[in-house]
């Protein structure tokens, strides 16, 4: 391979120079390596080592790199490095082998064996090595698989799920991210009779691999290969649009991953909160998803004033995901669709211009009446499509305050 820049970073020359001086051997892996052979963006950075990780922390301890046991049971250790640069973490793993699994933690051995390494690892891609002088080492084929976008498990794909069922749902992730759209035929028979083990997943991993795949830029061949196989319907039943999240792509590639769940979904905001309770999201996120959930509270066949009121009410952010979620949906077109988002980016919906004390000043005491009051006015104040100002409100309310027979208030 050609000499990488990400090599050549002072951090990771930091931590090769390390690893060296105690004659530990290391080669680049996974994510990194694959990614540098596609010339995409590279992040974290793996790699791994014949080296015991005691000895691993002690190389980098005394080079003075911040060494963090993250995965010490599983012999995987991170580098810290302050220096110039993109900010980079090092993944420092020792060779491997499974002894026992559960189908979600594996007991592991530590090994000398590169061979014994790469078989243990998930998929083809994800198992080709690069030795700091831009030597690759490619045992299980990824790079052919790699060029031909197949997605394809080390050896057996039946016995690479048995060790962690997560590797189900990693599997479709990668189709959407590498593959070419059909799917490799022995990982899809395996991932279909794996089914009945994916309750086994915590829904916190389910959640993350699902989001994960809703932000891909097209994940709609992999969702349908998960409806083919029950994978979807086992973990997400109500993913019953695929057809409305089409569109939704179609109409906007930003890739918000709970607006394109929302729109993959077919519940009501009750329906949402349970989805969200399932997978275990955020409160944020759950209220997120419950607001765009259908019935929705948008009438796009209002005149613009209409418009402005739902907007000052909904807020651009929900505005505009229910504009494209209605336009995904088939009720407005994308003439009015596009009318409804440049409302939503030009508009800027004002403040009302009063207060509490703007009524307690009136001599109303604290209490239920004066946030009564306050809405009476707001609402005149909003059918009036917001153009009342600060001296006009305080008329409006005087008014009102009048009205109820406490006669003319002093000016």
């Amino acid at each position: 391979m050609a000499p990488q820049p990400w090599i050549q970073e002072p951090a990771t020359q930091a931590v090769l120079a390390a690893l060296s001086r105690a004659r530990i051997a290391a080669r680049f892996v996974g994510g990194c390596v694959r990614d540098a052979l596609l010339k995409r963006v590279i992040a974290d950075i793996d790699l791994a080592t014949p080296a015991r990780p005691e000895a691993v922390m002690a190389a980098l301890d005394k080079a003075g790199i911040k060494a963090v046991p993250t995965g010490i049971a599983h012999g995987t250790v991170t580098a810290v490095v302050n220096s110039p640069g993109p900010l980079r973490h090092f993944e420092i793993t020792t060779l491997r082998r499974d002894v026992e699994t559960d189908g979600r933690h594996a007991k592991v051995a530590f090994d000398t064996d590169w061979a014994e390494d790469a078989a243990r690892r998930d998929f083809t891609i994800n198992a080709i090595y690069l030795d700091p002088d831009g030597t690759l080492h490619d045992p299980v084929g990824g790079l052919e698989d790699l060029a031909a976008h197949r997605v394809r498990f080390v050896g057996e794909a039946a016995k690479r799920i048995a060790e962690d069922v997560l590797r189900v749902l990693r599997y479709y992730r990668f189709e959407a991210r590498f593959g070419a759209g059909a799917g490799d035929a022995e990982a899809r028979i395996a991932c279909r009779a794996a089914v009945p083990l994916l309750p086994k997943l915590s829904a916190e991993r389910v959640a993350g691999e699902m989001l994960r795949l809703l932000a891909m830029p097209n994940p709609l061949p992999a969702l349908r290969m998960m409806a083919q196989d029950g994978v979807l319907a086992a973990l997400l039943p109500e993913a019953t649009r695929l057809d409305r999240l089409e569109r939704l792509i179609a109409l906007d590639p930003e890739r918000d991953q709970l607006r394109r769940l929302a729109a993959l979904i077919e519940v009501d905001a009750a329906g949402a909160e349970v989805i969200a309770d399932r997978l275990r999201l955020s409160n944020a996120e759950r209220d997120r998803l419950a607001g765009l959930a259908s019935p929705w509270p948008l009438d796009p066949a209002g005149d613009a004033q209409n418009q402005r009121r739902a907007l000052y009410h909904l807020r651009a952010e929900r505005y505009r995901n229910l504009a494209l979620l209605l336009a995904a949906e088939g009720k407005i077109d994308k003439i009015r669709l596009d009318e409804l988002l440049g409302l939503a980016a030009s508009w800027k919906p004002p403040r009302f211009p009063l207060a509490g004390r703007d009524v307690t000043s009136l001599g109303i005491p604290p209490g239920p009446r004066v946030g009564q009051l306050l809405g009476e006015v707001r609402r005149w104040w909003e059918e009036g499509d917001f153009a009342a100002d600060r001296a006009a409100c305080l008329d409006h309310l005087r008014e009102i305050v009048e009205a109820e027979g406490r006669g003319p208030l002093p000016s």
